[in-house]
């Protein structure tokens, strides 16, 4: 009886826990388990234990959706360490939430109103869509998957056989869910899709999925009910939402930005020796990665200090809300520009394509991008600080940069950090994964105290 009351109440405790904190414990969990099962020989290829600091960070990178290393992923770890590694990404990806929520919907079972409010905040979606709005998202994604497996196939069947079909899958998981994990290691440790670069069949697949994947499941829901849906019904199509039209916009912009400038920096440099048509391929590849991807077609640690300067900007916006990128947000940076542009034409409001952006949006945006610097600067200054070996500023920015964008990119450098930076990076990635989503959650909860309260006015000069 005494067990029974103490379950209940652990159950009523567990109910008023806010949903954005169970969100964050279950990224959590879910990197523990990750972490206690790499640290076992079972997964690792010499059959050794691994370091815990080295599984924590493996775990953190691809629930994360990272893809930082310590050390190769085939190199080290055999065929059931990579299993674990590809579960960790496809769950950090679609979100523990969502995965759960979406399988209970496909099961047909009752969801409570509980479950529908953190399956809401956790796609950023309203409870009143939110069934096909995860019912999309499970289904885009493993279809997305399989059709990116499908063309990869194509290049790694013929060449590696039947163990082309694991490099297949494991690549398009990888790829759709920005992770940026491979395991090509067997070819030459470290070198991500160097071997690639040249390889349309590789390249563009791989592209397309980081694109789909990282453009986010609220522009993709919103894409098949205004435009397929209604086209395959036969009625007329509808307007996309100010959301969607501006991902769309910004990760366009941002692709063609990164493209050209990768292009004009990298000409004479790292893509020295290819013809026009493979610098583009390499350029776009190179654009779209930065985009919180984390795979490689160069060598990172070989290209010039204001390409990686240019790369940094481009994983600091990340990728669009609701989906496997991470970043501030492209939307989050639109906001920001807008606010700016607004007050230097002495508009009162935020204005953004003939609609007033309310007030909140406007603070969560400006709040979200102001920790999400300081988390970079902190990691970036104990980088510098803790290791002894010479550190470049900008290559402790750019690692720094890539683990809060969940990005993955690095110019050779997580191998090399003692285990206080690869601690803090992990930190890093795990505030880069949910931070930003808690931040604005947290913020758009308000309490209710004092709220008659009338509070006196306070002058503070600036500019």
């Amino acid at each position: 009886m005494i067990e029974l009351q103490e379950s209940f109440s652990l159950f009523k405790r567990l109910k008023s826990v806010p949903p954005v904190r169970l969100i964050v414990v279950s990224f959590f969990v879910v990197i523990m388990i990750g972490t206690t099962l790499l640290t076992l020989p079972i997964t690792s290829r010499s059959g050794q234990f691994t370091a815990v600091i080295d599984a924590l960070f493996t775990a953190t990178s691809a629930t994360c959706v990272t893809g930082l290393v310590t050390f190769d992923t085939w190199t080290h770890w055999n065929v059931f360490g990579q299993v674990v590694i590809i579960l960790l990404i496809q769950t950090g990806g679609l979100g523990v939430i969502t995965f759960t929520t979406g399988f209970t919907l496909l099961a047909r079972r009752k969801l409570g109103l509980r479950e529908l409010q953190l399956a809401s905040e956790n796609t950023s979606g309203d409870t009143m869509d939110v069934y096909q709005l995860v019912r999309t998202i499970l289904i885009f994604t493993f279809s997305s998957e399989l059709i990116g497996a499908a063309v990869l196939a194509l290049r790694f069947v013929p060449k590696f056989g039947a163990h082309g079909i694991w490099i297949s899958v494991f690549t398009a998981i990888s790829a759709f869910c920005n992770a940026g994990f491979d395991i090509l290691g067997f070819e030459k440790p470290d070198n991500s899709l160097i071997g690639y670069a040249n390889d349309p069949l590789v390249c563009i697949p791989v592209a397309l999925l980081i694109i789909v994947g990282g453009l986010g499941f609220i522009v993709i829901h919103n894409i098949y009910y205004a435009k397929l849906f209604p086209s395959l019904k036969k009625k007329k199509r509808l307007p996309l939402n100010l959301h969607s039209r501006v991902a769309i916009c910004m990760t366009v912009a941002l692709l063609v930005i990164g493209t050209v400038g990768f292009l004009a920096f990298e000409w004479n440099n790292t893509l020295e020796g290819k013809n026009f048509f493979q610098k583009l391929l390499v350029s776009f590849f190179q654009s779209t990665s930065a985009r919180t991807a984390g795979f490689a077609s160069v060598d990172i640690a070989s290209e010039h200090d204001i390409t990686k300067l240019l790369t940094v900007i481009l994983m600091f916006i990340g990728a669009a809300p609701a989906g496997t990128g991470g970043g501030i947000k492209v939307t989050t940076f639109v906001v920001l520009v807008a606010t700016v542009v607004s007050v230097m034409f002495g508009k009162e409001d935020t204005t953004l394509n003939h609609r007033r952006i309310e007030k909140g949006t406007v603070y969560r945006a400006l709040s979200i991008t102001t920790v999400s610097m300081l988390v970079v600067f902190f990691a970036t200054g104990v980088i510098l600080a803790t290791n002894d070996h010479p550190i470049s500023a900008i290559d402790a920015l750019f690692e720094a940069t890539s683990a809060f964008g969940t990005v993955g990119l690095t110019a050779s450098l997580t191998p090399t950090l003692n285990w206080i930076s690869k601690f803090v990076l992990s930190l890093t990635m795990f505030i880069g994964r949910v931070g930003p989503i808690s931040l604005a959650l947290a913020i758009a909860i308000k309490r209710a105290r004092n709220k008659g309260a009338i509070l006196p006015e306070g002058k503070i000069v600036v500019g």
